[in-house]
């Protein structure tokens, strides 16, 4: 029996083939036909009409040709980063940070907002709203420009997105804050975890590329923790995964107090730098200092042997805002697992600083693009898309 190839069958062939190329130029970077025909397992006309066709629809660009090579160079193709944008936010206690960066997750701008954990959700909401524009403003970004916007929360937030329960900021449980931004934004938006969110960036831009296996340490004025097995952040059945802080064992909530009575701490000191203020008192040698940062140590050591022993990681990363500090953490902070761990996980401290949230807020949604759009497996293929995958994609975007 013979089978007709309807028009539909080829519609759907050439996304199929549109989406391969598309997801070997952004994982492997720009290439020649011939090479991207070879990754994409598709013959060398099929994907040359296929790049024509995505040239034209604005998604893939030619490379100027080098000139170090003999005889007539390879031209050479790269997918269009530029061609859209992600929003990655980090909203905390005291600050929010907004970040815009291209489809490829490289950060174009980024803004700063001061807050306070004292202040009301419509004030906070408010500041959210200063920096995301203030952001979009200084990178030239429209809001019809952003694919998908992610926020990076403290407290627990649910597998749908909710901020459940938030310890560290008043008036901020239950805040409907993906609502708040798609209205604004009119995207996709997802709300997660900062101290997930911060050890995703670890993963994919900082200090932890090459494990697999982690405890992230969120260390500041509180604290919090994460943990990655295999690679991806564990949210657990309900999203509560790595809310060790919340033991009344442990409070990490409020274990920073600990850094706060310290003789040598000249009076007056603004809260936020009363912390830096005792670690290069510790640094001088100050037995106060060294004292505080001890007790403050061992509390977190108690919660990260806890998480250690259940989970078995090869890496503990020291991030967050204390991480600029850890010349004065790791060592006593190694010293204390080691009496109470099976196995003592190496210790390494963030290169990421207190931007990690915001880092890994883009990190998150470049992966979102990566597997709901530009997937050939799970890529946007609905019987009734229009011809155009110009129109395919920005439908899909909307979506998502």
């Amino acid at each position: 029996m013979t089978h007709s190839v309807t028009g539909g069958d080829l519609q759907r062939l050439r996304r199929l083939n549109a989406l391969s190329a598309l997801s070997v130029l952004r994982a492997d970077g720009p290439m020649t036909l011939t090479k991207l025909a070879e990754r994409a397992d598709l013959a060398r006309a099929t994907i040359k009409v296929v790049v024509s066709d995505l040239m034209k629809l604005g998604w893939v660009a030619q490379l100027d040709p080098s000139g170090g090579e003999k005889g007539r160079p390879a031209r050479r193709y790269r997918f269009r980063g530029e061609a859209g944008r992600v929003l990655g936010l980090d909203i905390g206690a005291h600050k929010v940070l907004a970040v815009v960066a291209d489809l490829d997750g490289n950060v174009l701008h980024t803004t700063r907002e001061p807050v306070t954990p004292e202040q009301p959700r419509a004030e906070r909401l408010a500041a959210v709203d200063r920096a995301v524009d203030a952001c979009l403003t200084g990178s030239g970004t429209s809001a019809s420009d952003v694919w998908i916007a992610v926020a990076g929360s403290t407290g627990y937030v649910d597998l749908q997105g909710r901020v459940v329960l938030s310890r560290a900021i008043q008036d901020w449980s239950s805040v409907p804050l993906a609502d708040h931004l798609g209205a604004r934004l009119r995207c996709a938006v997802l709300v997660e975890n900062d101290s997930r969110l911060a050890a995703l960036a670890e993963c994919r831009r900082g200090i932890a590329r090459d494990t697999r296996n982690l405890i992230f340490l969120h260390v500041g004025r509180r604290a919090g923790a994460a943990v990655v097995l295999d690679g991806v952040p564990l949210r657990g059945g309900g999203g509560a995964a790595g809310e060790i802080g919340v033991h009344p064992l442990f409070n990490l909530g409020h274990v920073g107090e600990l850094l706060q009575a310290v003789p040598t701490v000249e009076p007056g000191t603004p809260p936020d730098a009363v912390a830096g203020a005792v670690f290069e008192a510790a640094r001088r040698g100050d037995a106060g200092a060294r004292g505080a940062v001890l007790r403050y140590v061992k509390v977190l050591a108690l919660a990260t042997s806890a998480m250690a022993l259940t989970v078995d990681p090869d890496l503990v990363v020291l991030g967050g805002g204390f991480s600029r500090s850890a010349d004065v953490l790791l060592e006593p902070l190694r010293d204390e697992l080691e009496t109470m761990c099976l196995r003592t996980p190496e210790l390494r401290a963030s290169v990421l600083g207190d931007e990690c949230v915001a880092v890994g807020a883009v990190c998150y949604g470049v992966d979102r693009l990566s597997k709901t759009l530009f997937n050939p497996e799970t890529g946007p293929l609905p019987a009734d898309t229009p011809p155009s995958l110009m129109v395919e994609f920005t439908k899909y975007r909307e979506r998502v």
